[in-house]
């Protein structure tokens, strides 16, 4: 018995002593790993996610969560996008998160003429949920 112990204790400091040596590239190799199952993300993809996410959002907190992390991006959302946004933010009542809504898009773009052709493409939705833009609000 006691040789027994002797034994399987001698094996488990020989077995700790090895996993405490590994080798930074044993390391990086795994962190590799992690990132390579990934896969790229289309636009349509990225648009139909945060179109699904907004119209499941329930509270202002949720709202404002996916906003930044849609807007966090280095694109430009669809339309569907913010039209979607615009309505769970009417939904939950909160105006103020709307008209930001559009502020954060005007940031957004790159060019005046874009911002333009947005309000053009969600002016029904405006006008049906009564969303004015800063400007209209001449603040």
């Amino acid at each position: 018995m006691l040789p027994r112990l002797i034994a399987s204790s001698a094996l488990r400091t020989s077995m700790s002593r090895v996993a405490t040596r590994s080798t930074p590239s044993m390391a990086l190799a795994a962190r590799r790993a992690y990132s390579a199952e990934h896969a790229e993300e289309t636009f349509e993809q990225f648009t139909s996610r945060y179109v699904d996410f907004f119209a499941g959002v329930d509270d202002l907190y949720e709202l404002q969560r996916g906003l930044n992390n849609c807007f966090s991006y280095d694109l430009v959302p669809a339309p569907e996008v913010i039209d979607t946004a615009l309505r769970a933010a009417r939904r939950i009542n909160d105006i103020a998160t709307a008209v930001r809504i559009l502020e954060a898009l005007k940031l957004k773009v790159e060019a005046p003429s874009q911002y333009e052709a947005y309000l053009q493409a969600l002016a029904p939705t405006r006008e049906e949920l009564g969303i004015p833009t800063r400007e209209e609000l001449e603040l």
